[in-house]
């Protein structure tokens, strides 16, 4: 019974917190490839302009950060479901 208290806690809190991780992850991705590459504007994998080396680490840059700020934005939303449930969110 526990679990399904913090779970049905969590989820709206979760989809709030997912549209929140995606937009800093976007913020802090952008600053991120502005320093490492010096340039504004990452490319994409139609930009015929860049290269194969330069499009994947854009893409894996992206995916690593957006999974970093994920994580962290979900484990603190479960966090804080239990600090205000008592239970933790399964």
């Amino acid at each position: 019974m526990s679990g399904k208290i913090g779970k049905a806690a969590y989820k709206p809190v979760g989809v709030l917190l997912g549209l929140a991780a995606g937009a800093v992850a976007g913020m802090v991705f952008r600053q991120v490839w502005k320093l490492a590459a010096g340039d504004d504007d990452a490319p994409s994998a139609t930009d015929e302009e860049r290269g194969w080396g330069e499009v994947l680490a854009a893409a894996a840059l992206q995916g690593a950060i957006f999974s970093a700020v994920r994580a962290a934005v979900d484990r603190g939303g479960a966090v804080g479901v239990r600090r205000l449930t008592g239970h933790w969110p399964d």
